[in-house]
């Protein structure tokens, strides 16, 4: 006979368990639930079928699998919260019976984890289990990066402690240090939320926001103590991930870190960096904490000659194998993607650099004025090889310079327009940019001054652009996402319009540009006829007061004004009964464009008809399907379309301006 399935003890009922009966099961208060389902990343789930699940179900109610509960049943991290509740009952019931000092020698033991009181826990073994592989590890970064860069630039308050921002921004900045000394950083992009950056670290791409360096200001509508839960296990994950980041490249963990020069503000000038294999300026040096014996410099002679020996032989016989094969093309050349089917997506071809792009800025001296991001753009620069950066001794220290009048820098950033400079009374001008003495609008010879965006654009197109489109004052480019990838027949900012438009809508707009100019044509027209009768009216006036006209002249003229307005007033009742109205005389070229605009018309409804006839030959699925296609299609060119009319009305104004000046 088959076992008798009991009601709410199989299916459903049994796969899922609510939150209140799990916080019961694991016996432990709810913030503290919340914690162990953060750290553990277990989420809440939705049953398909609530009603099977439970009898007593309101709209609030969160769902757990019930395995998951049970693997939470094991973790170690139970033991430390339920030693904590303990203490914290000792400490009430001490209270409770007035045994204060009882209650304060606990309270004393219990900030102090080094003796018997409140207990320490780690994440460590949190850590190992979510992320089996440092791959995994690496993929799950880009929110990791985002939420401690977010803490980093947090003030201190009672819900964020000092020590929580301190240690963010510690951790930060070794990964910053990394990503400068392996060159991985790739990408960097503007926005209004903040700075976007992206990395590639072992193959993987790792996409991060930076918040502006500004005063943030805390709300009361977020809660920072499930922040707080994140970034408590985040800290934990960076900080293994930095380790074997460092260890990788022969670096040593943790760095080592400059108090006083943190406090003046160094921030990446604050650490130094010890091991091998650190490249600076152009030079390969080891650094170790103590005085270790290198080798002999003898033996180090002879075993130099010998590999130089062996790469000369090695060579010979490459090159007399290729000449007896006969290998006369070259091999150096780089494939081509070509699309496989006439219109296809052009796919972006590789090309051959002959410059490093890790190594963009390592022949110039750069100077940061005071008014730009010193943080973001040291950051950018000495990850793409700039290792002499100067600025202003009021941004902090760390600097290769902070005289702004030497003569080896090379390019200064400056994000203000020129500014006349008060003269005083001895001749002596100052500038409002700079803290140095100059003359009214002096600047250095031979140095380039830039705006800050040239820095984001040079990484971008990995070439360095040209100076003057960035000089100060200018009107910039325009500063795409580097992060979107344009496909065929999407709005391209960097194509010119005449290339993307339709001939349609070419013709549209050739039409409204003819329209608006008959328009004011007309108006100006209206505006001289009368200021004509205007002074014809004074003419006559003058002429009656002196006797100039005749009676018979001044009829005749009256008679006109009349006709004029009979015929307008003709045209306003012809409109309004919908008859016929005598238009103006059209142009040959109006013409032609108004009837290749019919043709359009005509052909593109004829080809809304053939689609319509051709949808009723489909099945049910298959024309849902298709006009669901339609419908993202034709969002997507309103959108497109309205981006070039955008484009297309900056570019008359602007041509209106020019045409102007």
């Amino acid at each position: 006979m088959a076992k008798i399935k009991r009601k709410g003890q199989t299916g459903n009922a049994k796969n899922y368990i609510t939150r209140t009966q799990a916080v019961k099961k694991l016996q432990l208060s709810l913030p503290d639930f919340r914690k162990l389902c953060i750290w553990k990343g277990i989420y809440p789930r939705e049953p398909r079928n609530k009603k099977k699940v439970t009898k007593s179900l309101t709209a609030s109610t969160t769902f757990y699998y019930t395995k998951d509960i049970q693997y939470l049943l094991h973790e170690p991290l139970l033991q430390k919260f339920r030693e904590q509740k303990a203490l914290e009952k000792k400490i009430s019931k001490a209270l409770g019976r007035g045994d204060v000092s009882d209650a304060a020698r606990w309270e004393r033991n219990a900030a102090r984890p080094e003796k018997t009181g409140k207990p320490r826990y780690t994440l460590n073994h949190v850590v190992r289990e979510r992320y089996p592989t440092f791959i995994d590890a690496l993929r799950d970064l880009d929110d990791c990066l985002s939420m401690l860069f977010l803490f980093a630039n947090l003030p201190s308050t009672s819900a964020v402690p000092a020590k929580m921002i301190a240690r963010c921004e510690r951790l930060c900045l070794e990964f910053q240090h990394y990503l400068i000394v392996s060159h991985s950083l790739r990408k960097s992009f503007l926005s209004i939320k903040g700075i976007y950056y992206q990395a590639n670290i072992q193959g993987e791409d790792i996409l991060w926001l930076v918040p502006y360096k500004f005063n943030q200001r805390i709300v009361g509508d977020v809660d920072f103590r499930i922040m707080g839960t994140f970034v408590e296990f985040y800290m934990t994950l960076l900080g293994f991930v930095n380790y074997r980041l460092y260890t990788s490249i022969g670096l040593k963990y943790p760095p080592k870190f400059d108090q006083l020069k943190d406090e003046q503000g160094a921030e990446l000038g604050a650490f130094m960096l010890e091991g091998v294999n650190i490249a600076t300026d152009g030079e390969t040096k080891a650094i170790t904490d103590g005085e270790e014996h290198g080798p002999d410099p003898k033996v180090q002679a002879e075993v130099n000659k010998i590999v130089q020996q062996l790469k000369e032989d090695e060579s010979n016989e490459m090159a007399l194998v290729s000449t007896e094969e006969g290998e006369e093309e070259n091999t150096d050349a780089i494939d081509k993607f070509e699309p496989v089917a006439p219109g296809g997506d052009i796919l972006p071809q590789p090309s051959q650099s002959s410059s490093d792009t890790s190594q963009l800025f390592s022949e110039f001296t750069i100077y940061l004025s005071r008014e730009t991001p010193r943080q973001p753009l040291e950051f950018i620069l000495r990850a793409f090889g700039c290792k002499r950066i100067g600025w202003d001794s009021v941004l902090g220290e760390g600097s290769f310079t902070t005289d702004e009048s030497d003569p080896s820098i090379t390019h200064q950033i400056v994000d203000r327009p020129v500014v006349q400079a008060t003269m005083s009374s001895n001749g002596d001008g100052e500038d409002n940019q700079t803290s140095q003495k100059l003359g009214p609008n002096q600047r250095y010879p031979g140095r380039i001054y830039v705006q800050p965006q040239w820095v984001w654009d040079c990484i971008n197109d990995e070439e360095l652009k040209s100076p003057e489109l960035y000089a100060p004052g200018a009107s910039l480019p325009p500063h795409l996402s580097p992060f979107v990838k344009t496909s065929q027949g999407q709005y391209d900012p960097t194509l010119p319009l005449e290339a993307q438009e339709t001939e349609g809508e070419a013709l549209d707009a050739e039409l409204e540009d003819q329209e608006v100019e008959e328009e004011a044509s007309d108006e100006e027209v209206e505006n001289d006829m009368d200021v004509d009768s205007a002074e014809e009216k004074e003419d006559e006036e003058d002429a009656g007061s002196f006797g100039g006209f005749s009676g018979d002249e001044q009829e005749a003229e009256e008679d006109e004004e009349e006709d004029a307005t009979l015929e307008r007033q003709r045209e306003l009742e012809a409109e309004l009964s919908g008859k016929s109205v005598k238009s103006k005389p059209v142009d040959a070229k109006m013409k032609a464009k108004l009837e290749a605009k019919k043709a359009l018309d005509k052909k593109a409804k004829e080809e809304a008809e053939d689609l319509e006839r051709a949808k009723g030959m489909l099945s049910k699925k298959k024309r849902k399907l298709f006009e669901q296609m339609q419908y993202t299609n034709n969002k997507k060119s309103a959108e497109d379309l309205k981006l070039r009319s955008k484009r297309r009305k900056l570019e008359k104004e602007k041509a209106k301006v020019n045409g102007t000046a």
